[in-house]
């Protein structure tokens, strides 16, 4: 397995997506893996903001610029279009105000990539129906009473979502496959048999 394949699944398609040499903001970056991989094979001009001190120091030790901040109390210290894209990578569903985190993120960006957890996905629906569980699987890995996922939705919610913050979607890509698996893009019947979702938005 080549390095790239051990960045998360989410991470490469990112990456595919960022325009070369793009100035990027990654929101939540945890260690700071994925702008370490935006500035090494994209020669990306990047910079995360953190919550945790943990990650705060993971980035640091990989060179990579970061701010200890709340995304909840938004991107006042950045001004409108400081970024080419802004990434928010399986954070949406963990941050308390998802509208708010959102309309920052497409004031200071010109492009916004956000990944999550499709909440639609089959497997998820089958053991709550059927089983009469909260899920735990490879893409929603958390036991109800130690998750951080405090928002959860799913690829149709996500599009109305969109409509309501008035963000023009450009891209849509539904993938099936557990993270850390190589996956693939699906366009048939995506929020019922895909368990990720990576959309690309702008300004409407």
């Amino acid at each position: 397995m080549t390095p790239t394949e051990l960045f998360r699944r989410d991470f490469r398609l990112i990456a595919d997506l960022v325009p070369s040499g793009a100035r990027v903001l990654d929101l939540g970056c945890g260690d700071g893996e994925l702008l370490a991989l935006l500035r090494d094979r994209r020669d990306a001009t990047v910079r995360g903001v953190e919550l945790s001190p943990e990650g705060v120091a993971a980035c640091i030790a990989r060179g990579v610029p970061v701010t200890m901040a709340d995304l909840d109390d938004g991107l006042g210290d950045y001004p409108d279009r400081s970024f080419d894209v802004v990434v928010l990578s399986q954070t949406l569903q963990v941050v308390r105000h998802p509208r708010f985190v959102l309309e920052e993120m497409l004031r200071v960006g010109g492009r916004a990539l956000v990944s999550f957890p499709n909440f639609g996905f089959w497997r998820t629906r089958a053991t709550l129906s059927l089983r009469g569980r909260m899920p735990v699987n490879p893409s929603i890995p958390y036991a109800w009473y130690d998750t951080p996922n405090i928002h959860h939705t799913t690829i149709k919610d996500f599009r109305d979502f969109c409509r309501d913050v008035c963000a023009t979607v450009e891209h849509e890509i539904a993938l099936k496959g557990a993270p850390g698996e190589n996956g693939h893009r699906t366009r048939f019947l995506p929020n019922l048999l895909a368990d990720t979702a990576v959309f690309v938005l702008r300004r409407g």
